[in-house]
């Protein structure tokens, strides 16, 4: 395996010094002269239409600089996917009808913050309740109201796959499985709430600074809804405290907001969400019901499967027709079967929208598969290791679905987790001590490496980067990938900085700002290290070669024999004749009349899925309190191919994050409803784990080389997560013999279960006995 001197290396992030010592510069923080507060008024119903608004007496409050409705607005409606008009149903501020508990009505430009909450109160809205529906299968019905216009049935999107004859499948299995299982919404618990600031140029052209993960999208959704030329808005992506999709769907509310009231006020405008705005009003997990039909022969291998699924997509499209799909698809990653069908239903409902959230459809249908995977395992008698080992993708084969898988370390990861916790010994030992049992489950997943389609329909690569040399030696990147703490920034500089032989303090980057920097999709689909990277990396070779022709002659080296390396370029074999890097950029210009070196790179994937999947594979170790039915998970083995680790250090934050994520998931994690309402809209009721909660998590590295990716890298930001809720569900089955197919499972659920299955026994026993 070759040595590298920066690729693979466990090195900090570029920008942890500013993280850590508070330099960082979130979009809260930014503040111009003359700035103005901004807060958005939401509706108090869930289905309602706008008879009237009267903002006569808030405009009247002193302090109080601008107003805007529907009324103000163009009136176009937006989405993220532009390419379909049917999926663009959602108006920036409400026109004529609100949707949702949260809906944006109205929003207010004033001097400080209690002015404008004044303002709110004062604004007077006159409604019409209408009947609203808060359950997708009630929302079906042909008496249920109606919630677009559109969309008859409140169906957003469904979507059918098949491959294959699945009922000959059926009836050619050993053993057939149906079994019904239910997901709950769930929300991104970012640090960071969404935040923008707007102002607007003597020329009529709109800055934006945005906490967002889609700089590109923002800046088209503005310009669609503005009325605008794309190019008289910039947008600038400051540091971003998470977004794991949630803040992946192009502009939000308030983005449109802020820039409305700037241009109305003629003062820069910023609006941040409080957390009770990010609960009631924000993005969140679709819940899903997932009705699951698997047949297998008597070894265990998968012959068909058969899927029907509801989502409850909330008020507004969003990007959930694209989790449609994904829910359908993906569940034909990591498992191999011939035969297969699919029937997706999302669900209009008047609850908050849902989008996209780390996985995007992924986790709910991993949990289904892994779980009926293990009840069958123990049916037929088999291990469910040797049945996932058995039916797992392997490099060159295709899924279900049609992905073409060109590396896979899937076996290998499984044999990796097997081993390293004593799986076998521990599954069979059943241990309990007094009132506590202990159990272990296994976990997979497989996830794209990027989507290979642009939602937008831009005629711009997927990713770009640009590379532009300096006399002393340093290089600066422009990137308009978008590093929302998962360290793209500095993945993008070690590939360059590899390429060019240079250590990372002679680089610097620039990113996420639509006027300096070239187009870029977004951070969503674990894509930003294929697509970025390999834009990355083309850009350096194109330099390479560039300072690698004009060394050529000084030295008197064929260009293909010269390497760089430690700020030098030198003759294979004769370090000692160089030339330095910043002397070689020097000679460029020289030769071509003072002109800097500056090249480009970019990147589509060759695939219209993805141009490469990652694997894994975990194993979580629980423990669980027969008394309080409270679970501790212990430990957790992962075991990831995602092909090379470009910095095995940042991987093994991506993973342990995702654990910690599916550990809420599968256990505390839900957003509870009634009449439409948000019930727990902040850390106090809604449960994440904390710190005292971590389990131990021991990450085992599987390496895999794949062609694709950059110096054969693959994701990990997402495909991370849907191991680990069905390896803790099969753990509590493990250790309990209840098996809940119902997220999250909760200590009352544990403890009902457990409960009908003494009633059970005791039934069983009555019937023994006569």
């Amino acid at each position: 395996m070759k040595e590298y001197r920066t690729i693979g290396k466990r090195l900090p992030r570029i920008d942890a010094k500013d993280k850590v010592k508070g330099r960082a510069v979130y979009t809260d923080d930014i503040s111009l002269p003359g700035m103005l507060c901004g807060m958005i008024l939401r509706s108090p119903f869930p289905h309602a239409r706008i008879l009237k608004i009267d903002t006569s007496r808030a405009m009247k409050l002193p302090g109080v600089m601008a107003i805007v409705t529907g009324e103000d607005t163009l009136k176009i409606k937006y989405g993220l996917i532009l390419r379909s008009p049917k999926y663009m149903d959602e108006f920036p501020l409400a026109v004529g009808k609100v949707r949702f508990i949260g809906d944006e009505v109205a929003a207010v430009a004033a001097t400080n913050p209690d002015v404008a909450m004044e303002a709110l109160d004062l604004i007077e809205v006159e409604y019409e309740e209408l009947p609203a529906v808060f359950d997708p299968e009630e929302a079906q019905k042909l008496d249920a109201p109606q919630i677009h216009d559109h969309a008859p049935g409140n169906i957003s999107r469904e979507v059918h796959m098949k491959k294959g004859d699945p009922e000959k499948g059926f009836l050619e299995s050993h053993l057939v499985r149906e079994d019904t299982f239910t997901t709950q919404s769930a929300i991104h618990a970012y640090l960071e709430p969404h935040a923008a600031m707007a102002s607007w140029d003597l020329n009529g052209k709109l800055t934006l600074y945005t906490s967002t993960q889609t700089p590109y999208y923002v800046q088209q959704h503005l310009a669609l809804t503005l009325g605008m030329n794309a190019d008289s808005i910039r947008v600038i992506k400051p540091f971003v405290g998470g977004g794991f999709g949630g803040k992946s769907g192009g502009m939000a509310a308030l983005d449109f907001c802020a820039a409305l009231l700037s241009r109305k006020a003629g003062r820069p405008v910023k609006i941040a969400y409080s957390r009770d705005e990010e609960f009631a009003a924000g993005r969140r997990k679709h819940p899903v019901a997932i009705l699951m039909k698997t047949g297998v022969k008597r070894d265990g291998t998968i012959v068909a499967r058969q899927c029907k699924a509801i989502l409850d997509g909330g008020a507004y499209c969003s990007i959930g027709p694209t989790t449609t799909i994904i829910v359908g698809s993906f569940q034909t990653l990591p498992y191999r079967f011939d035969h297969f069908r699919y029937d997706g239903y999302r669900i209009y409902t008047n609850k908050p929208p849902c989008g996209a959230m780390r996985g995007h459809g992924s986790p709910q249908v991993h949990f289904a598969q892994d779980v009926q995977i293990d009840m069958i395992a123990e049916e037929l008698g088999i291990d469910p290791v040797e049945i996932a080992l058995k039916n797992g993708l392997r490099t060159g084969d295709e899924s279900a679905a049609g992905f073409k898988i060109i590396s896979s370390g899937f076996g290998e990861c499984l044999e990796k987790v097997s081993k390293a916790t004593g799986w076998k010994e521990k599954r069979q030992l059943g241990k309990r001590q007094e009132n506590k049992v202990y159990g272990i489950g296994l976990g997979c997943g497989g996830f794209p490496s990027g989507a290979g389609f642009d939602p937008i329909g831009t005629t711009s690569a997927q990713s770009s980067v640009i590379i532009k040399a300096s006399e002393g030696g340093g290089l600066s990147i422009l990137t308009g990938a978008s590093d929302i703490g998962q360290g793209s920034d500095s993945i993008i500089c070690q590939i360059v900085a590899e390429a060019l032989g240079l250590p990372l303090e002679d680089i610097c980057i620039t990113s996420a700002d639509t006027q300096l920097t070239p187009p870029d999709t977004g951070t969503y689909s674990s894509r930003v290290t294929v697509a970025a990277g390999n834009a990355a990396l083309r850009a350096a070779n194109l330099a390479k070669k560039e300072i690698f022709q004009i060394v050529s002659e000084k030295l008197e080296v064929h260009p293909d024999d010269l390497v760089a390396e430690d700020r030098k370029i030198f003759g294979k074999g004769t370090p000692d004749l160089f030339i330095s890097f910043a002397e070689a950029i020097k000679l460029y210009q020289t030769k071509n009349s003072g002109s800097p070196l500056l090249v480009k790179g970019s990147y589509n994937s060759p695939n219209q899925f993805s141009p490469t999947y990652s694997f894994g594979a975990y194993v979580a170790e629980v423990e669980v309190d027969l008394r309080t039915g409270e679970v501790t998970v212990l430990r957790v083995t992962a075991a990831h191919d995602c092909g090379r680790p470009l910095n095995p250090m940042s991987v093994e934050g991506q993973i342990e994050g995702s654990v910690v994520m599916g550990m809420g998931y599968a256990l505390s994690e839900n957003l509870a409803f009634a009449g439409g309402q948000t019930l727990n809209p902040s850390f106090l009721d809604y449960k994440v784990p904390t710190a005292n909660q971590i389990p131990q998590i021991d990450i085992h590295h599987v390496i895999t080389e794949d062609p694709e990716g950059p110096f054969g890298a693959k994701e990990t930001g997402e495909g991370s997560l849907d191991p680990t809720t069905p390896a803790i569900a099969n753990a509590i089955y493990n250790a309990t013999g209840v098996r809940i197919k119902e997220l999250p499972i909760t200590p009352e659920r544990i403890l009902r279960e457990l409960k009908r299955k003494e009633q059970e026994h005791g039934k069983e026993t009555d019937r023994a006995l006569g």
